[in-house]
């Protein structure tokens, strides 16, 4: 009889372990499901840029939006820009201070290249291609930052420790003098935040 209730008891012990295990692993389980999902929800959806001029009107909105494929989409609008064509950007730090915008600081180069599409060792990431106002002053256009993301652990992410901000000039880009493709002023700025 003694026999009986220990080889009970040992059954009752061994259940009693295999249960635990089970709730243990399923734990687990949740909790590398909640920090992928935590991973997954920390790329912000869409990020909007409010730009603005010298005088400190806002006179044009940027959304980014990251690509499955890679790389961020850029649609920018605005109105009261000057008509022609204007050089693009995406600056190093997240300041935009009028009149001059030089507190946005050059362009993003994460990878120390060299400016311009039509350089053989560049682009910047930042750099990006020339917008045509029309001659009301309005603006519409979609644009790739395919060397750029918002996923804020990429190691190209604009969410940088000093931030980024989106930069119109004056004039076009000519795609290859350094270091800013001769652009010319900052006529606008936005800073781009989550």
């Amino acid at each position: 009889m003694v026999k009986k209730y220990f080889r009970l008891l040992w059954l009752l012990i061994i259940m009693f372990t295999v249960i635990g295990c089970q709730q243990e692993n399923n734990q687990e389980g949740h909790q590398e499901l909640d920090n992928e999902a935590v991973e997954v929800s920390a790329v912000p959806e869409a990020v909007v840029v409010g730009l603005i001029n010298s005088h400190g009107m806002e006179i044009a909105t940027a959304t980014l939006t990251e690509q499955s494929e890679g790389g961020v989409k850029i649609i920018l609008e605005g109105d009261n820009l000057p008509p022609g064509e204007h050089g693009f950007h995406i600056h190093d730090r997240g300041a935009c201070v009028p009149p001059d915008f030089e507190s946005a600081g050059g362009h993003y180069n994460p990878t120390n290249s060299k400016h311009g599409f039509k350089h053989p060792n560049g682009p910047h990431a930042g750099d990006l291609e020339n917008i045509l106002v029309k001659e009301d002053g309005s603006v519409y256009v979609e644009l790739e930052a395919k060397l750029v993301s918002l996923d804020p652990d990429h190691e190209k992410t604009l969410f940088t420790e000093e931030g980024t901000s989106l930069v119109i000039h004056e004039n076009p880009d000519d795609y290859i003098s350094q270091p800013a493709g001769n652009a010319g002023a900052r006529i606008a700025c936005g800073v781009i935040g989550e």
